[in-house]
């Protein structure tokens, strides 16, 4: 059994879950999320769990259940607290500013970079240099800040760049000239 896989999913107060063929939909204060489940593994409502569980122990439905039983956890959290990542950018003249809901970059291009905004993102800035992505959607929330690092990694001889907050860049001592 999937040590992942075989924990009950705890559904809090305040966040009903329907569950439809294939697809559990979780609704709490803050939204509404949607999971697929692959087509072997079955869930399972009881009282105030969720149990995922699958048919056989064939490698692949071992694998399904566990990452079935996240996707569903990471539904019920963000429909009920959310997910934020926290980020910071380094370096002489880099500097990030709010337009309206998206956010604006100065990261040494010849032109300023803009990001917007996703439905159901939202982008909160502190100061020149922080910000922080707020959403229900791990995926999306984490898949968003990956872009935005992307924009000016950090570089590992200077130090400057786009990292999250308190990534340890491991530095580089660069030629020592003649």
């Amino acid at each position: 059994m999937s040590r992942v896989g075989k924990a009950p999913v705890a559904v809090p107060s305040g966040v009903t879950i329907s569950i439809n063929g294939q697809t559990v939909e979780a609704k709490g204060p803050k939204g509404t999320l949607t999971v697929d489940i692959p087509a072997p593994i079955s869930v399972a409502q009881e009282e105030s769990n969720l149990v995922v569980s699958r048919p056989d122990d064939h490698r692949k439905n071992r694998s399904l259940h566990g990452l079935s039983r996240s996707l569903i956890n990471n539904a019920v959290i963000g429909v009920t607290e959310g997910y934020t990542i926290k980020m910071e950018i380094f370096g002489v003249g880099y500097r990030v500013q709010a337009k309206g809901k998206n956010l604006e970059f100065a990261l040494g291009y010849s032109h300023p970079v803009l990001i917007e905004a996703p439905e159901g993102i939202t982008f909160a800035v502190d100061g020149n240099t922080k910000f922080s992505i707020t959403g229900i959607d791990k995926q999306q929330v984490g898949q968003i800040a990956a872009n935005i690092r992307r924009l000016r990694k950090d570089d590992p001889y200077k130090g400057k760049g786009i990292r999250y907050e308190g990534e340890q860049v491991r530095r580089k001592v660069g030629k020592t000239g003649k």
